[in-house]
């Protein structure tokens, strides 16, 4: 079942997941650049940089066989997930800021993701037995991930009224494919899962931890306000695992359902840890007390 939903309904499932992040985009998530640009900067060069620099020590300390250090690294390199709006929202970041950097995001993962998941296929997989990304399923994957994300916004800008009410059926199927995915990843390799639980569940765990952690104490350090850092926090922590899962199951791409592993195991980490990071920002409100915002 998991062969036929990778080949036949991931490649649908994923445009219109695409498609939901486009109904919720608009030209001014692009234009907020210009007015944030130290707040993105930040964000990008955590995203690009550090975290994969994260992923790939983690995939060394824990020794983790090449398919699924390969797989750590391609959720390192996905964007971030529009559940972060969710839990910035929560935790009353800069929800503006968090469209800005996944729209942003999504478009840098084009040349950022093919790059980063290539060195890691050579790095832990080698030449020989390497899944080579080759520019024809690239674009392939552009015009499935791209395509859609202009249409959704093409429509947000010609019929918000439309737009605005397709979101949020579109955002139930994403979450119902995701979790779908996750099931039946989890049932089919349910032995590697077993067998290599310990590591790269604590992994995965660990790589979330420290996101949320450098995401948010980061831009704190470099002068950024608290709703801007918690944006930041919530778009490094809170990643597109439905992205990386399909990019692992993909026919057009990877094709390793072993990669998708770690992004499976992260899905429900990620969920667990940013509802509590959210519940720890806002726990002085809760007590009658509130938080600067400098």
């Amino acid at each position: 079942m998991l062969a036929t939903i990778s080949s036949t309904y991931l490649p649908i499932a994923l445009a219109v997941i695409m498609l939901g992040l486009g109904l919720s985009l608009t030209t001014a998530d692009f234009r907020r650049v210009l007015t944030q640009p130290r707040a993105v900067a930040v964000a990008l060069v955590v995203q690009v940089l550090i975290l994969p620099a994260i992923a790939f020590g983690l995939c060394l300390a824990f020794a983790l066989p090449p398919e699924l250090a390969v797989g750590l690294m391609v959720l390192a390199a996905s964007p971030g997930g529009t559940s972060a709006n969710l839990f910035s929202h929560l935790a009353r970041g800069d929800v503006a800021l968090n469209i800005t950097l996944t729209a942003v995001n999504s478009v840098l993962a084009i040349i950022s993701l093919p790059l980063i998941i290539n060195l890691a296929l050579v790095h832990f997989i080698g030449e020989g037995r390497s899944v080579p990304l080759q520019f024809s399923k690239v674009a392939q994957v552009v015009a499935i991930v791209i395509v859609p994300v202009l249409v959704g916004m093409l429509l947000r800008n010609r019929r918000p009224a439309l737009a605005i009410r397709f979101e949020t059926p579109v955002k139930l199927f994403s979450i119902l494919f995701l979790i779908l995915l996750v099931v039946l990843i989890m049932v089919s390799g349910w032995k590697t899962i077993a067998q290599h639980m310990a590591s790269v569940g604590s992994a995965a765990l660990l790589f979330n931890l420290m996101s949320l952690a450098i995401g948010y104490n980061l831009p704190r350090l470099l002068g950024l306000g608290r709703p801007q850092a918690i944006a930041i926090g919530m778009e490094i922590g809170v990643h597109n695992s439905a992205l990386a899962i399909a990019i692992a199951l993909s026919p057009l791409l990877l094709n390793q359902p072993a990669m998708a592993i770690p992004a499976t195991l992260y899905s429900p980490i990620m969920m667990a840890t940013a509802g509590l990071f959210a519940f720890w920002l806002t726990r002085g409100n809760r007590n009658g007390t509130t938080h600067r915002d400098e």
